[in-house]
């Protein structure tokens, strides 16, 4: 009866005894949480009621809490940029992309590629869309192309329209009428920039565009990479 007893009285505190809970730690900061994520993007994004662009990607995540907020766009994103007039003046693409909405800040990641409609081709791991600034830019090594001309540089600075650009520390093919302002001659020489140092010609041909499409989700990308 004594071993009885005993065993009832450690089942009884036993039941007494108030139950430990088990919570896990959250997984995320709340900061890297998205508010937003959209999957199969195809969409217009207007600014101040003027559409600017087309935005087509895989995937689309939104956060208004992280400093500063941003859109990321991380399986790649294409872009189709309009003028005033909803005409398609550029083709844009890349790897990964962020917009940081409040800086009105493009930034876009891994094999960059852009064309616009007068056949210029920008081709970048970098570039940088200041809205602010209305200014295109890069520090990172980029190729321009043109019908008549190719240039390489390490620093690239442009007008969001890509219609005025300079290409710093350059090297390239250039027509001689830019050299010698003869309009008839269109014969190319081999020259250098101010701050170009051993600028050696480069053929148009020696970069392609990359085969790889971040989606295939709109008519357009197959014409920006022909």
């Amino acid at each position: 009866m004594g071993l009885g007893l005993i065993l009832v009285s450690f089942l009884a505190l036993l039941g007494c005894s108030n139950p430990k809970e088990h919570v896990a730690p959250a997984i995320y900061e709340r900061d890297s949480v998205s508010m937003m994520t959209s999957y199969g993007v195809n969409t217009l994004i207007s600014d101040s009621g003027v559409i600017k662009y087309r935005i087509v990607t895989e995937r689309w995540d939104v956060n208004t809490v992280k400093n500063p907020s941003r859109w990321t766009f991380e399986k790649g994103i294409f872009l189709e940029q309009f003028d005033e007039k909803f005409q398609v003046e550029a083709y844009i693409q890349a790897d990964t992309a962020w917009y940081y909405d409040t800086k009105k800040l493009w930034e876009l990641r891994g094999r960059v590629r852009v064309r616009n409609v007068n056949g210029m081709r920008f081709y970048s791991d970098e570039l940088f869309w200041d809205g602010y600034k209305h200014e295109i830019y890069s520090h990172k090594p980029s190729k321009v192309i043109t019908p008549d001309r190719t240039l390489e540089g390490t620093y690239f600075l442009s007008d969001e329209h890509m219609r005025h650009y300079t290409v710093s520390n350059s090297k390239g093919s250039f027509v001689k009428s830019d050299l010698d302002g003869d309009n008839k001659t269109q014969q190319t020489q081999q020259t250098q920039t101010n701050n170009a140092s051993g600028a050696t010609a480069v053929p148009t041909d020696t970069l392609k565009p990359s085969k790889r499409e971040p989606v295939k989700r709109h008519a357009s990308q197959k014409q920006f990479n022909q």
